[in-house]
């Protein structure tokens, strides 16, 4: 007799998951057909509380009423299919304008120069996968920049960028593993420059922004790091290292991240556009980036 392979949901919060979410499956399984078998997860040093519940059927539909569940008990959830391997995961692959950071970066230079407004509509929209041309978009956004002050990215960056909360215990947990960390980004050189430094990244993909008499012309050069682009740095890095897409975890918030989020052995979509949330094997709102740490349990 064939065993029947099975789903793991992993619910996470920063208070103790309550009674009430697991009653909650419950009548949730009976009322579909589905048996949940519930495992309360083991002591660890993290900050997060976490418990598992084992599934063998889940359709998208179920994935979503699921994860509204968890919601209404202050849980965030995770589904790791049966294939998923913590042991062999050797790449860990961050966005950085609003995963890894709190900032939509351009959005803040922008603003410097009172065009904010304008901007960040082009960028929301581009997020949520209004506009599928990421190229285009950002070419759009960047014309709004030209004339400000080069000294207005170290103003971005001293002022107004901070890592997400739990994104540096990740990254010196990634480290500790030994783990390839690659921050690709649709953003620019000046500030994933200074994270790789900061925060000690193996490898660091993004867009140069042109730079004529310390003022931004509004042109970016060479070739534009789109979702296409952020998916084939982590292939190529993957492959680099004599591994496959499915050794990876890959960590978005917008529609550009979809393409590289396709196929790791995790996705984590933290504080997402909904269209990420979907897709992703977990969706982060209430907890912090280190919180994927507890999916390498």
């Amino acid at each position: 007799m064939t065993k029947l392979e099975t789903t793991t949901l992993v619910a996470i919060s920063k208070e103790s998951i309550p009674r009430a979410l697991d009653s909650a499956f419950k009548d949730f399984s009976s009322k579909q057909g589905i048996e949940f078998n519930s495992k309360q997860s083991g002591l660890s040093s993290s900050p997060y509380f976490s418990k598992r519940w084992f599934v063998q059927t889940l359709n998208e539909g179920d994935r979503t009423t699921l994860r509204n569940i968890a919601a209404e008990h202050d849980a965030d959830l995770a589904f790791l299919s049966p294939s998923f391997n913590p042991e062999a995961i050797r790449v860990l692959a961050m966005d950085m304008d609003s995963t890894l950071i709190n900032i939509e970066c351009i959005d803040e230079i922008a603003d410097f120069a009172g065009r904010k407004a304008d901007v960040a509509k082009i960028t929301e929209a581009t997020m949520r996968g209004e506009i599928k041309d990421f190229k285009e978009s950002l070419r759009r956004r960047v014309a709004l920049l030209e004339g400000i002050s080069v000294d207005v990215l170290e103003s971005v960056y001293q002022e107004r960028l901070r890592p997400n909360p739990g994104a540096t215990q990740l990254l010196v947990a990634a480290h500790q593993r030994g783990l390839h960390t690659l921050l690709v980004s649709g953003g620019f050189t000046f500030f994933t420059d200074k994270l790789r430094e900061q925060l000690g990244f193996t490898q660091t993909q993004s867009n140069t922004l042109e730079i004529i008499d310390n003022k931004l012309t509004g042109k970016v050069l060479g070739n534009i790091v789109d979702g296409a682009a952020k998916a084939t740095y982590l292939e190529q890095a993957c492959a680099s290292l004599g591994v496959s897409k499915v050794q990876a975890i890959a960590m978005g918030d917008g529609a550009n991240d979809l393409l590289m989020m396709h196929g790791a052995g995790l996705s984590v979509a933290y504080q997402a556009k909904p269209v990420v949330k979907e897709k992703a094997d977990a969706a982060f709102d209430r907890v912090g980036l280190d919180a994927t740490l507890l999916l390498l349990d």
